[in-house]
């Protein structure tokens, strides 16, 4: 490298080894210093590739405290290279206000292209993807995820998030609820690892596919849901009316767009705004 006092943001493999630029390796073993989130866990990638360059973690917990540190190596003529646990660094990981320090500090900040999660979804999910909207991790808390999706119903654009093993199954479950249980989505599961799974099916297919095997449930997924259509944004369909008619009669307002949402694949809250209209 012939310049110096930058900051490069490199983006590592998200489970193949092999998916490691020949630029971001270059990088790595070249600057003067490596922040990570996890360094243990970024020391093992290191060392596969023979690269001995120093560590210093910047997690959520002391990113605040090591900026100021870390600013002042750069403007003093040193490099350092910021990657996180896998993937391309900040999309949902900590290093924000490092970086925004730095872009006030008008100290150059260079990416260095790769594995990305969220676009290796996209790209195989078969849903529009010109425009689309990053959610990132729900609420862990059920009343919370709840009101996050409530948020999104209308959204006319494709819907992507990650969710974690423990939580895939509420998630989807909620979605099913809030989304209505016909919306297609799918489920990008280890992507590029041994057990990558790719599955797309409406709320309740995944549901069914989740729970058939527990093994099904493991691993990081991305969700990448199909966005509401425009037309059910806007008014009912005469058959969706005539079916939330005719459960309205016999059932509660809430149960009976529960109900015809699940039956015409329609948003729940878009049928219960139509019955309060």
């Amino acid at each position: 490298m012939i310049n110096t006092g930058i900051i490069y943001v490199v983006a590592t493999p998200i489970g193949n080894l092999q998916d490691l630029t020949p630029r971001a390796r270059t990088i790595l073993d070249q600057v003067d210093l490596i922040v990570a989130e996890d360094t243990r866990h970024s020391r093992h990638l290191l060392n596969h590739f023979g690269i001995r360059t120093s560590l210093h973690s910047l997690h959520e917990h002391n990113e605040r405290q090591v900026t100021e540190k870390l600013l002042i190596r750069v403007k003093n003529g040193e490099n350092i290279a910021v990657i996180s646990d896998a993937g391309t660094p900040l999309i949902s990981d900590p290093g924000y206000y490092f970086l925004q320090q730095a872009h006030v500090e008008n100290i150059t900040v260079v990416p260095i292209p790769g594995a990305s999660a969220i676009i290796s979804a996209l790209s195989v999910s078969g849903f529009p993807a010109n425009s689309f909207l990053f959610e990132g991790f729900l609420p862990a808390k059920t009343t919370a995820r709840k009101h996050s999706l409530e948020n999104l119903v209308d959204e006319s654009r494709t819907l992507v998030f990650y969710e974690a093993p423990h939580r895939i199954i509420d998630s989807i479950t909620d979605m099913a609820d809030i989304f209505g249980e016909q919306r297609q989505a799918v489920l990008a599961k280890e992507l590029t690892k041994q057990f990558e799974t790719i599955y797309r099916d409406n709320f309740i297919g995944l549901l069914n596919w989740l729970q058939a095997k527990v093994e099904r449930q493991k691993g990081e997924f991305v969700i990448v849901v199909a966005g509401a259509s425009p037309i059910n944004n806007k008014i009912l369909t005469p058959e969706t009316e005539r079916v939330f008619n005719i459960l309205r009669q016999e059932l509660p307002l809430k149960k009976a767009a529960k109900l015809t949402s699940e039956i015409t694949g329609v948003s729940k809250n878009v049928i219960y705004n139509f019955g309060i209209s």
